[in-house]
């Protein structure tokens, strides 16, 4: 065989691998896809104390576990425990001031009701005054002088019922419904509960990282101090959008970590994203931005898609750790084959690579 006929047998089986290789990997695309683009996430919380102040004591180390509710710091609590003290003197002075206001406002009614009895008497008068006047037996000074003192005990019983009204509305509604009761209770509440917030607790269950701190240090409102990594993990994988076109919610799936090779891992897809990123059009008041592209065949949307395993690990994975995911979508027995062979071939090249 001359030279020549070799490398056309050489490029003919190379043509042969290339066609094959193309239509496994369309047939494979959709009864079997993988992807690479694999990541286990955990929530990271960013923990941060609700009151300001220097930190008094810190109450864990970095990469210790802690429970929900656990301490983590204290910061100094003084002021807030003067803060509480105050509110509880000014609830204190509020009912005092609402009995005084009581008293007030039962010595203005027995006031009234005297001024009232006073120009009773006076209407009475009057009225006495009246008929001796029309008899002629009394002079007409006498009556005027009688109908001013009974316009004068009149105004002063609207006087006494004004002032008993004011005090009524400063003293506000009787028991728990007074105004000022409510707004010194509130205050008391506030301070306990600033009090409560000089012990930063951790909200849900993980591992502390990136802790910075220590006494002596001041910790502002709202500013993190440290992050808290959550316990329950999120298996998510980026595939092509037409690799999930046959793919539903409980299709069975193989996972194999970059930090585990050799292994591989039994799981179900769960959940699928609604959408990403290059889905949403932002309101700014701005005109449209088409995509431009100079390629023939632009890169493939990829989808996310959610999987919880069937089996988790026996050694514990680092949040944002990267895996590979195969699916197994629809019940053909040469494709869940074949698939199991890819994703094991993926999990050993992992060993070198």
């Amino acid at each position: 065989m001359t030279p020549e006929q070799r490398f056309n047998r050489w490029v003919q089986a190379a043509l042969v691998v290339f066609v094959l290789a193309f239509v496994y990997f369309i047939i494979a695309d959709t009864h079997m896809p993988l992807t690479p683009e694999g990541r286990l996430l955990r929530l990271v919380t960013p923990v941060a104390p609700q009151v300001s102040g220097r930190v008094t004591g810190v109450a864990v180390h970095n990469n210790q576990h802690v429970e929900k509710g656990a301490l983590l710091y204290r910061i100094d609590d003084r002021p807030y425990q003067l803060a509480l003290a105050q509110a509880q003197l000014n609830l204190e002075q509020a009912q005092r001031e609402n009995r005084m206001l009581d008293a007030q406002i039962a010595s203005a009614r027995a006031e009234l009701n005297a001024a009232r009895s006073t120009a009773a008497n006076s209407l009475h008068d009057l009225q006495r005054y009246r008929s001796l006047a029309g008899q002629n037996s009394i002079s007409r000074q006498v009556r005027d002088q009688a109908d001013a003192r009974y316009q004068s005990d009149n105004a002063t019983v609207e006087a006494k019922q004004a002032a008993l009204e004011q005090l009524r509305a400063n003293r506000g509604e009787a028991g728990r419904n007074n105004l000022r009761l409510r707004q010194a209770e509130n205050a008391v509440s506030t301070a306990q509960l600033n009090l409560t917030y000089t012990q930063v607790r951790a909200d849900t269950a993980g591992v502390i990282t990136n802790l910075q701190l220590s006494p002596g240090d001041y910790a502002a409102t709202g500013s993190a101090t440290l992050a808290l990594v959550g316990d329950i993990p999120d298996l998510t994988a980026d595939f092509r959008e037409k690799s999930l076109r046959t793919s539903a919610e409980g299709t069975q799936a193989a996972v194999v970590f970059d930090g585990l090779p050799g292994q591989v891992f039994k799981a179900h897809l769960s959940a699928r994203d609604a959408g990403v990123k290059d889905g949403q059009y932002m309101a700014d008041g701005t005109l449209v931005a088409p995509v431009k592209s100079d390629r023939w065949v632009r890169d493939a949307q990829r989808m996310r898609v959610h999987l919880v395993l069937d089996e988790w690990p026996a050694t514990p994975l680092s949040t944002g750790a990267r895996a590979t995911v195969q699916l197994y979508p629809g019940a053909n027995p040469v494709a869940h084959l074949f698939g199991a062979v890819q994703i094991r071939f993926v999990s050993w090249v992992h060993y070198v690579y």
